[in-house]
């Protein structure tokens, strides 16, 4: 017992050492444009790229990374064909087989209604008292649901044979921001995940742009919800006046006190600023203030029912403004409901600053953060042509010359997230409910779901390339190698066999979980700390240190 302690300090002193020397590499080489470093590229510069290279760029950027003996699978099928299978998925068993361990997905949005009414209910018995609120079932089984919830976003990226549905549901999830901690939206994100985003992640732009707008998490997190028409009065404030001047009521009084402290006052024009700016036109896009407003204006009456009716979408009539409206030079007549916010929405969708606006973020998740004109110019041409068809956009990209250049191929930095389920995948890594993988996401700075700011999360690498941030990459990499992450079943023994050679370690772990890109430098440092090293402990600490390393954060 004593030397497996000791075994693992010493394990924890040479990691920290190699640590040192990686994040130097690592915090002097972040994300690159066309013009980085042509070491860490899988063809130099100007070279004609090997199938093999094609493979890695397409399982990079349409996949979360390869799983051993990935590369050679695609590339002798024809990275091609890889990609319209993709494009057109089928079924995913493994996805299927991996859901049904979820509780959360037997649950619909009227069953986590309740369950949340239930745990805010216990938390206002229990007055903020912690110990209390930590033995309450009602509360407990509502926070696991929530763990369980994040960590079926990485177990589906870990596990899915479709793997680009799961790298563009991450994408729109995150274009269309919803925070998970406001109000309603922990019981109403689920729903908002799986019926409104999942389903629509390679269909029409309009369709999911409608979709989102309609979504009570949309409503609530952006306060559409607190949106009525300027003098406007619900039913239920009329019918409580009325009792209270008739006298039918002896507290109606006070009701009516707490209907109007609770009633909205006038316009919100929170969503309909962000739907401008965030979810089609772009801060650019040639919008004014007086656009918005007049947005607003036409969205208000969209909200949704009280948490205890189970919180679905409805359009509120009394809270309506039927006046005219104008919208970008577009007149709005009066006298229209919700129809005319439909009739907005498709307008903002089919709008050329839209266009170019969201194919630029999807070059920018695709290819590199800096993305090339001909690869923009080609994903808003096939919006052109095809309406809108996000399928189509995505070929598009894909088609371009310059999506296979070597000069772009590994130019983005991964966010957490990426890392993460790239790391599981590398080293052929099992994952089920169990929260460990999405926890360690959270570590590394980017927690599922909770990111409360309407821009989503930072998709840039320079966001995520701090040297603290960094180093704790490395220690996720190594915890995962020694078999140390919660929830995640690991086995290297098939992939990287115990050697006492470390320099036949290193280049195991290189080409059978890294693609070969490892550079010399990072191999160097790594046989180093390695070398002398009991098998068991140097192939965890190569493991780690490799995945942890520069070259593998790059995709």
């Amino acid at each position: 017992m004593r030397r497996k302690g000791s075994d693992r300090h010493a394990l924890r002193r040479s990691t920290f050492a190699a640590c040192v020397g990686l994040a130097t590499i690592l915090v002097a080489a972040p994300s690159r444009s066309a013009t980085g470093d042509s070491a860490m590229q899988p063809a130099a510069l100007g070279a004609p790229l090997t199938a093999r290279d094609s493979a890695l760029i397409v399982l990079d950027r349409l996949a979360y990374g390869p799983r051993p003996g990935d590369v050679e699978r695609v590339a002798a099928m024809g990275v091609m064909r890889w990609v319209d299978q993709q494009l057109d998925p089928g079924r995913d068993r493994a996805r299927e087989e991996l859901e049904a361990r979820f509780e959360i997905l037997k649950l619909n949005r009227e069953d986590l209604a309740r369950r949340f009414v239930a745990a805010r209910e216990a938390r206002r018995a229990a007055k903020a008292d912690s110990f209390t609120m930590a033995k309450d079932p009602a509360i407990r089984e509502f926070r696991e649901l929530s763990d369980e919830f994040q960590q079926l976003a990485v177990a589906r990226a870990v596990t899915a044979d479709n793997q680009l549905e799961e790298v563009l549901s991450d994408f729109w999830i995150n274009h269309f921001n919803v925070f998970l901690g406001k109000n309603a939206d922990h019981f109403l994100l689920p729903s908002y995940v799986e019926e409104t985003i999942r389903p629509r992640v390679l269909g029409r732009f309009e369709d999911l742009l409608i979709a989102t707008a309609e979504s009570p998490a949309m409503m609530v997190y952006l306060d559409n919800t607190l949106s009525v028409a300027r003098g406007a009065t619900s039913p239920e404030l009329e019918r409580a006046e009325m009792r209270s001047l008739r006298g039918y009521a002896p507290r109606a009084d006070s009701a009516v006190a707490r209907l109007k402290a609770r009633m909205p006052t006038g316009i919100n024009e929170n969503y309909a600023r962000e739907l401008f700016e965030l979810h089609t036109l772009g801060v650019d896009g040639g919008y004014t203030q007086k656009d918005v407003q007049e947005a607003a204006r036409i969205l208000t009456g969209w909200g949704i029912e009280r948490p205890a009716r189970g919180g679905g979408f409805t359009f509120r009539e009394w809270a309506h403004d039927y006046g005219e409206k104008s919208v970008l030079g577009t007149r709005f007549p009066a006298g229209h409901g919700r129809d005319e916010g439909v009739e907005l929405l498709r307008m903002l969708a089919r709008h050329p600053a839209t266009m170019l606006h969201v194919t630029t973020q999807l070059c920018q998740r695709l290819v590199g953060d800096d993305p090339p004109a001909a690869t923009l110019e080609a994903g808003v041409a096939a919006w052109r042509r095809s309406h809108g068809s996000i399928c189509e956009v995505v070929r598009a990209i894909v088609s371009t010359p310059e999506f296979w250049s070597a000069a772009w191929a590994r130019a983005q930095f991964k966010t957490p997230f990426e890392f993460v389920v790239s790391s599981v995948r590398a080293v052929n890594g099992t994952v089920g409910a169990e929260p460990g993988p999405a926890r360690a996401v959270a570590r590394l700075g980017q927690p599922l779901y909770q990111q409360p700011v309407p821009t989503g999360y930072a998709q840039s690498g320079d966001k995520w390339t701090t040297s603290s941030a960094l180093f704790e990459r490395m220690n996720v990499a190594v915890a995962l190698a020694a078999g140390r992450m919660p929830g995640v079943t690991v086995d290297l023994d098939p992939l990287v066999p115990l050697s006492n050679d470390p320099d036949q370690l290193v280049d195991r772990v290189d080409h059978t979980l890294l693609a070969g890109v490892m550079s010399s430098h990072a191999r160097e440092v790594i046989r180093r700390q390695v070398t002398g090293l009991p098998p068991a402990q140097a192939r965890a600490m190569a493991v780690g240190l490799g995945l942890g390393g520069p070259d593998f954060q790059l995709q």
